[in-house]
């Protein structure tokens, strides 16, 4: 599916009633694996994605030429909507600019931008700190501007809640859509009814962001659906499971010198080799062998 089809079927779907659930990707066997499950829509986590490419913590270290290539890797190798965190835009409007053109370029649906300080820090950790509300709305301005289609989508998430409160967190969101933002995305909430009046405050799709063990309550699709909220990322979910089963498989080759005390919950190997595209290297082994 082309990168153009894959933005209007994303279109399409958030035309449609129903809350869409988003699970997190960060490598390429999680957004391949997630890619062939039939959700309407992945989501590039970056904080899994440069835990996973770097081993460094989410908190302003990795770089546009770091993100660009794992972007355009995710995009062009899965076949559903992908929409990819792209930071602050790494730097000023300049950089904001050139950050849009890369990452439609590369391929995914759209893009997250926040307006965090620089360095920005993971949410739902302490010590976040946000720019003035005119400058995010200058920077997605130039978002607006510098994209070549409409249906490339422009997800704004304010992080103004931990620090300045849910009141100023709505304003910024409000001002966000203003400025050209597709979806909204106020980051963070405390409370249930924090999260009623984020879903009910905006004419435009909002985002809860479900982090196991963060800030925001857990709520299931159908408490999210009746809140009004248009899609449910879940950016850890994949990367927490990864680490605790690597803890389990790793822990029982050290305890037992072998995997026998785990084989029951290991891909099966030749399901795994047709996942990462074995299939088409035999094939084309068969079709050139002397």
């Amino acid at each position: 599916m082309t990168p153009d089809a894959k933005r209007r079927r994303l279109k399409d779907r958030l035309s449609q009633p129903g809350l869409i659930i988003a699970p997190g990707v960060f490598d390429m066997i999680s957004a391949l694996v997630a890619d062939r499950m039939g959700f309407d829509l992945l989501y590039m986590s970056g904080y899994g994605t440069v835990a996973s490419y770097l081993g460094l913590p989410d908190a302003g270290l990795a770089t546009y030429s770091d993100m660009i290539g794992r972007v355009a890797t995710f995009a062009q190798g899965t076949q559903t909507p992908l929409i990819a965190d792209g930071d602050t835009g790494y730097g000023g409007l300049l950089n904001v600019d050139h950050t849009i053109r890369g990452y439609e370029s590369a391929g995914v649906a759209g893009i997250q931008l926040e307006d965090q300080e620089f360095p920005k820090k993971c949410g739902h950790t302490p010590g976040r700190r946000v720019i003035p509300m005119n400058d995010m709305v200058r920077k997605l301005k130039v978002a607006n501007d510098a994209r070549s289609s409409a249906d490339f989508l422009i997800v704004a998430r304010t992080d103004a809640r931990t620090s300045l409160g849910i009141d100023e967190a709505l304003r910024r969101a409000e001002a966000y859509g203003a400025a050209g933002a597709d979806i909204l995305f106020v980051e963070s909430p405390e409370t249930v009814e924090e999260m009623t009046r984020i879903a009910s405050a905006f004419d435009k799709p909002v985002v809860a962001n479900m982090v196991e063990g963060g800030r925001t309550p857990a709520l299931s699709r159908e408490e999210l659906n009746a809140l009004g909220f248009r899609i449910a990322i879940y950016p850890g979910t994949g990367f927490l499971a990864m680490g605790y089963a690597l803890e389990e498989a790793y822990g029982a080759l050290l305890r037992d010198g072998s995997s026998a005390a785990v084989a029951d919950r290991l891909y099966d190997f030749q399901a795994f080799s047709r996942l990462v595209g074995f299939e088409r290297v035999w094939e084309f082994d068969k079709a050139h062998a002397d």
